[in-house]
């Protein structure tokens, strides 16, 4: 069973930053991608970055690109998402994932407990 933890969530200022961070605890067949996604009250859960865990190829919601990066120590087993620029609409939890890629929530099969980001402006 994969596990994975996510931390670093946090409440900042419009304009700040936060990086979240997601440690995998193993590996699965076919579950090569790990994604982060976040749901806002009220809304659907929605994909902000994922990134390939054999090559580092990434794909990131027009809504972040440019503010958000995704990145990889496979060393430590451990995804990263840095939040730069940060808005009030970007307050949501966080959640990372493992599954097949892409940003739709359906193709990921492991998830995390959640990390709570809250912008204020």
């Amino acid at each position: 069973q994969v596990q994975l933890v996510e931390s670093g969530g946090g409440s900042v200022q419009a304009g700040g930053s936060l990086r979240l961070s997601c440690v995998r605890s193993r590996y699965t067949y076919g579950n090569n991608y790990v994604g982060w996604f976040r749901q806002a009250p009220g809304k659907e859960r929605e994909g902000v970055a994922a990134i390939y865990t054999g090559g580092g190829t990434t794909v990131y919601a027009n809504s972040v690109k440019g503010r958000f990066a995704i990145s990889q120590d496979n060393a430590k087993s451990t995804v990263y998402l840095q939040m730069d620029s940060l808005k009030p609409e970007d307050t949501a939890m966080y959640y990372c994932a493992a599954g097949l890629g892409g940003l739709r929530p359906e193709s990921y099969n492991y998830w995390g407990q959640g990390t709570q980001v809250t912008v204020s402006s």
